[in-house]
């Protein structure tokens, strides 16, 4: 399991974020600044067979899904932009309450994030990120292994925490629980 390119530890917050170069994909967890690779080839299939079924299914309807680069800015309520130590650019956000969206991007919790693993990625995706979710209540959290060809889903429960993962495969169709009704087809998600 590799870790980030690149991590420093350190207090930044997204007045110090906004000041990176663009051409740099870095993430705040805690103040601490992480940057990663490029996705593979291989993930960004994934990531655009994901969104291609998501963005279908939110025709006409009031949730934006949104592609990484895009910024999640995880603020405590009331918290000044300039003050927030948890930036994220998850693979796939989803946010239904338009309240959240500015021309940043989303400040608060989005309702679903979908993260593609990496070896690059691993660790963050599985722990960093799983614990920062719950503690900032996004409600729903899948991480999709592109190699193992498997996806693990965290909904919060009833305590406001993430139970055990369902764990399901490439022959799978996934219900996302979010949603009445769209069923998310892993066979084509995995399709080569």
């Amino acid at each position: 399991m590799a870790e980030p390119l690149k991590i420093i530890n350190g207090n930044y917050t997204y007045a110090d974020y906004v000041k990176w170069p663009e051409d740099e994909r870095w993430e705040l967890i805690d103040g601490t600044a992480y940057m990663s690779v490029a996705p593979s080839r291989r993930h960004q299939e994934v990531q655009v067979e994901l969104l291609r079924q998501i963005s279908n299914y939110l025709l006409d309807k009031p949730c934006k899904v949104y592609g990484s680069p895009f910024d999640v800015r995880l603020a405590e309520e009331g918290e000044d932009d300039e003050k927030v130590k948890d930036v994220v650019q998850p693979d796939i956000t989803v946010i239904c309450d338009k309240s959240k969206l500015d021309d940043r991007g989303c400040k608060g919790s989005p309702d679903l994030i979908m993260e593609i693993v990496s070896p690059s990625t691993a660790f963050m995706d599985y722990i960093k990120k799983l614990s920062l979710y719950e503690k900032k209540q996004v409600k729903e959290y899948w991480i999709v292994h592109p190699i193992d060809e498997i996806v693990m889903v965290y909904k919060l429960n009833e305590n406001k925490k993430y139970g055990r993962p369902e764990i399901y495969s490439k022959e799978d169709n996934v219900k996302v629980g979010i949603f009445e009704d769209l069923i998310i087809c892993l066979k084509k998600v995995f399709e080569e």
